[in-house]
């Protein structure tokens, strides 16, 4: 069995269903692409835990997690906006996730301050949020979602709030992190050239559905159409 995979996973509304099948291997990323409205947002928050199936199976390191809490799922979890925590100082964001887990925050802010090193955020500990521009603050998200080491990372449109350079720029240090880390990571973005840069595999959905997936390198523009 793969390391992560979906099995014949239903989600269905009045006007809208999602019906589809997808494996990831492990220390891999997997991009969902398709346009705005085709359910890619919706398959991340099935796969999370925010949003109940109809039918269908979700398994993760081997073991079936659909019926799983969102907290016990060990997963992590990228938004389109970074979310922090506008209290806490750059290092105590980064180091929550740690203390929440029992370790001394003295020694949790000293692992958080380590980590940030690998996000080109070396000195940024004491930081307060505000201070941050927006490629600076998704840093400091993504560096506090992987300091606890979730078997599986999902990206919800991470950069799509940023400008044109500035997400190239951050495509390119997620594609770097996931091979310097090795975290399984599946991101959504309807923005083929992001998919490419960040992707081994791209599937791409249209309407809930899946009609296309295969290697990254191997994708079609004109399947965009």
């Amino acid at each position: 069995m793969p390391y992560f995979y979906i099995k014949e996973l239903k989600k269905s509304w009045e006007d809208f269903n999602v019906e589809l099948s997808l494996e990831c291997e492990k220390s891999t990323m997997t991009t969902i692409l398709g346009p705005s409205g085709s359910g890619k947002s919706t398959v991340l928050r099935l796969i999370a835990g925010l949003e109940k199936t109809d039918n269908g199976q979700i398994f993760l390191d081997g073991k079936d997690i659909t019926k799983t809490a969102v907290q016990s799922r060990g997963i992590g979890m990228v938004f389109q906006t970074p979310g922090l925590f506008a209290h806490m100082s750059v290092e105590d964001n980064v180091a929550y996730g740690l203390t929440c887990r029992g370790i001394k925050k003295s020694e949790a802010r000293k692992q958080a301050n380590e980590f940030l090193k690998k996000f080109n955020l070396e000195g940024f500990g004491k930081r307060e949020t505000e201070t941050l521009s927006g490629g600076e603050a998704q840093r400091v998200s993504l560096a506090r979602t992987l300091i606890v080491q979730p078997q599986l990372v999902l990206f919800d449109e991470p950069l799509s709030a940023l400008d044109s350079p500035l997400r190239k720029k951050l495509a390119a240090e997620i594609r770097t992190l996931q091979k310097t880390i090795g975290f399984t990571g599946i991101m959504v973005t309807h923005d083929l050239e992001e998919a490419k840069a960040v992707s081994d595999r791209i599937v791409l959905i249209k309407k809930g559905r899946i009609v296309w997936q295969g290697n990254a390198a191997d994708f079609n523009e004109g399947l965009m159409e």
